[in-house]
């Protein structure tokens, strides 16, 4: 079996959600069903980037994983593109028989079961501002497998105040699983330096809207790849 991998790098920290700071290598998969406004991984989306994605055995991408974290032991994110499109699960196989933990990042429009193995399945259904729609039969569906990891999590990026309030209303069907917001950065050109003080504006600026509202389920938490490497490709 062949796997499309955009690119594999770290260790580095994890600059988002449940696992931010977390000392991870991460693996990109090449491919996705969305395309999303404001995507910032288009080198793993766009078919006109196919060229540059390595077809890697399991067994290739666990070799390049181990020599990356020097056969120590951490965590391993997949990500994308939407990984959900490509069968991980030997590769989980691998790692986990070697201690490696394994987090996926999807937007939770395919089911796979693989999920079950995950140590951490970040569910992320994209807002309005996407210009995406969310399938919430396959949510669902991704929510029952993922049940099974050991843990499962939501993360939802918001860009405007439609977007935080679409995020209440997926948050109220989904009492169950644990929250994080986080501020989207509206540049995603590597060459674009980032405002820092925008960024800490955006996070201040939601911040304040959901504890005006009393919303106190959500983590509320910033970019943190973003605020130390600025746009860059593969960070």
């Amino acid at each position: 079996m062949t796997l499309r991998i955009a690119e594999i790098f770290g260790p580095t920290i994890q600059g988002e959600g449940a696992l931010i700071g977390e000392p991870t290598v991460f693996v990109r998969a090449g491919g996705c069903d969305y395309r999303c406004s404001w995507c910032d991984s288009l080198h793993a989306v766009e078919s006109q980037y196919r060229h540059t994605w390595a077809p890697m055995s399991s067994e290739d991408v666990w070799r390049k994983v181990r020599k990356l974290s020097g056969g120590q032991p951490l965590t391993v994110s997949l990500s994308g593109g939407n990984p959900a499109i490509q069968d991980f699960g030997p590769l989980i196989k691998m790692g986990k028989a070697a201690d490696y933990r394994f987090a996926c990042e999807t937007q939770g429009s395919i089911a796979r079961p693989w999920f079950a193995d995950l140590d951490t399945l970040v569910l992320s259904p994209k807002p309005p501002s996407s210009g995406e729609d969310v399938d919430w039969d396959a949510f669902d569906a991704c929510r029952t497998i993922g049940a099974k990891a050991r843990q499962q999590v939501m993360k939802i990026v918001i860009f405007d105040e439609i977007d935080y309030q679409w995020a209440r209303e997926v948050h109220a069907h989904h009492l169950d699983i644990p929250l994080y917001l986080q501020p989207g950065n509206p540049e995603v050109d590597p060459a674009t330096p980032v405002d820092p003080q925008a960024l800490a504006d955006r996070l201040g600026w939601l911040t304040e809207m959901a504890m005006a509202d009393s919303w106190f389920a959500p983590r509320i938490l910033p970019q943190l790849h973003v605020l130390i490497w600025g746009n860059k490709r593969g960070v």
